[in-house]
């Protein structure tokens, strides 16, 4: 698939996410969602930099909620793997996957991959990264993307720092103009986030 008919696929996964966002107020206010219109432009770059591979890159989602970032990374890398601390959150998952895969349909686009694992635990339990291990044949050391919203970035910074491999990306969303330093990074976006939106940061 080339990369112009990907774009497509994904803007089109993003307008169908985008419509269901969880925001900054009501009942789950706390619980927001990644813009996906704006990380499809950043993956476009990504891509275009050699940051991430198509195909062959691996990526965590360290706090997945309904999975929505892991549906759009699927097209892009070889496996997208999640972990979401509340079962509930993840729930939303299926009820979505159905809507979306309808609507793929519909306009003509293929379902995601088979290459989507989530899990429900803490993203910080050395017994579920050997669960995560033992059923995608992936652990922390093997993952070349990893990513998170601003939520936790430090306590991730450090699980990336000691235990994913040398070269590693770590991808933080929801960052603006100040963008915070992690021992043993090198932060990749020093003028501004990609998109207004994304830091990035390798592993040295």
């Amino acid at each position: 698939m080339n990369h112009d008919r990907t774009m497509e696929i994904l803007s089109g996964i993003a307008r169908f996410y985008d419509r269901r966002k969880v925001g900054d107020s009501g009942f789950l206010g706390f619980r927001r969602s990644s813009d996906l219109a704006r990380l499809v432009g950043c993956l476009s770059v990504m891509i275009r930099e050699g940051f991430l591979v198509p195909g062959a890159s691996t990526f965590l989602d360290m706090g997945c909620a309904d999975g929505r970032v892991n549906v759009l990374l699927s097209y892009l890398t070889a496996k997208s793997v999640g972990i979401e601390l509340d079962d509930w959150i993840l729930e939303d998952y299926w009820g979505l996957r159905r809507e979306l895969d309808e609507t793929l349909q519909e306009e003509g686009f293929p379902p995601p991959p088979e290459n989507i694992f989530l899990f429900r635990g803490d993203t910080l339990d050395p017994v579920l990264h050997e669960r995560v291990h033992q059923e995608t044949g992936l652990s922390l050391g093997g993952f070349d993307l990893f990513y998170t919203y601003l939520t936790m970035h430090e306590e991730f910074a450090e699980l990336v720092s000691s235990k994913g491999k040398k070269g590693a990306l770590f991808m933080v969303y929801g960052l603006e103009r100040i963008l915070p330093r992690f021992e043993g990074f090198r932060l990749l976006t020093p003028d501004e986030p990609l998109g207004g939106i994304l830091a990035l940061y390798r592993k040295e």
